[in-house]
């Protein structure tokens, strides 16, 4: 059996980078198991945690997928090979909706807000040091996320929803943990969980959200986390209505160990009802795009959740851009303060 495989090495580095080279090459296909750790540590003369540490640096790079007893396979794909990339072109005179873009002609000008911005950061400079969120940004959000019912949480600004919900999962999960996602879902989430290094675990849909049944079925399976659209779901459209979202609070009431993960990005564009999950478990967290009502340009979202949570957020944010600049923010306040969108 160990003669299918071309894997060499002594130590995990090395081990690791033969799988990766044979992927390239052709020598491991998509969806081929890879030999138990105790066979190919004794094929290989070597330690079984030293194939351990190898298979778990594949599983992070992405190359592998581990499914428990059913043993470690060659990813189907790239991890890194969006939906975007082999997606089906619409054929001439058909509207393509897929990628869930606003109707430009709907977007509200966002000039005299960058002007303004602009000529606030002038006379106050934005330096090292400096709180990463703006205050009049936070003024606004906490009290749109105050209105909904979400109050009392401390806040932080990413660059767009599935900003926050990586950093979200990446310091909670780690690779090989299942994530519970909508099925039909969206498919940049699904991407993300698959780069990750995690498991995505299918919850129906229906208009009034995810179904409470299947939401219990994969965190009893083992689902570490879970992400509900809160509205407008992609590609359904459905919201979470006030029942449902009671029974799905009762679902995670019981399963108080799972981050729980929502996503309104449909904030400021649907006139239904916010319906939140939010403090159902001991980790969570809720964030809010500008996309939608401001343009897909405007990489911003805000996000709430636990203390732990969010400090931990804030603190993998530190390590890599920052902080969403402040102009940025001061701007889509000053979109916030004028209604820009009806």
């Amino acid at each position: 059996m160990l003669g299918e495989y071309r894997i060499s090495g002594r130590r995990a580095a090395e081990i690791a980078a033969s799988v990766e080279r044979a992927v390239g090459e052709g020598g491991l296909e998509p969806g081929q198991l890879l030999p138990p750790m105790r066979e190919l540590a004794t094929h290989l003369g070597v330690n079984p945690n030293t194939v351990a540490a190898a298979y778990r640096t594949l599983r992070e790079r992405g190359v592998i997928e581990t499914a428990g007893r059913r043993g470690s396979r060659i990813r189907p794909k790239p991890a890194t090979t969006t939906r975007e990339l082999i997606r089906v072109d619409a054929p001439p005179g058909v509207r393509d909706v897929s990628m869930g873009n606003p109707d430009p002609k709907l977007l509200p000008a966002l000039s005299g807000a960058f002007v303004a911005a602009a000529a606030q950061s002038d006379a106050q400079p934005v330096l090292y040091g400096e709180s990463a969120v703006d205050p009049e940004l936070e003024r606004y959000a906490r009290a749109a996320f105050e209105a909904d019912g979400v109050s009392h949480a401390p806040l932080a600004v990413t660059s767009g929803s599935l900003d926050a919900i990586e950093r979200v999962l990446a310091t909670h999960l780690k690779p090989g943990d299942g994530v519970a996602v909508e099925d039909p879902g969206w498919g940049s989430l699904l991407d993300l969980v698959s780069a990750l290094g995690l498991r995505a675990m299918p919850v129906g849909v229906d208009d009034e959200g995810p179904l409470p049944a299947d939401m219990e079925q994969a965190l009893a399976s083992g689902a570490r986390a879970a992400v509900v659209t809160d509205r407008a779901q992609n590609p359904t459209g459905a919201a979470v209505t006030a029942p449902r979202a009671r029974a799905l609070r009762e679902v995670f009431a019981a399963h108080q160990d799972v981050l729980l993960i929502e996503d309104d990005h449909g904030h400021g564009i649907v006139d239904l009802p916010l319906h939140p999950l939010a403090g159902s478990t001991r980790n969570w967290a809720l964030t809010r795009s500008t996309a939608k009502a401001y343009g897909p340009d405007l990489r911003l979202a805000v996000v709430t959740g636990d203390p732990v949570t969010v400090d931990r957020l804030r603190g993998r944010q530190r390590l890599g851009p920052g902080w969403v600049s402040r102009l940025l923010q001061r701007a889509v306040a000053r979109l916030w303060a004028e209604d820009a969108v009806d």
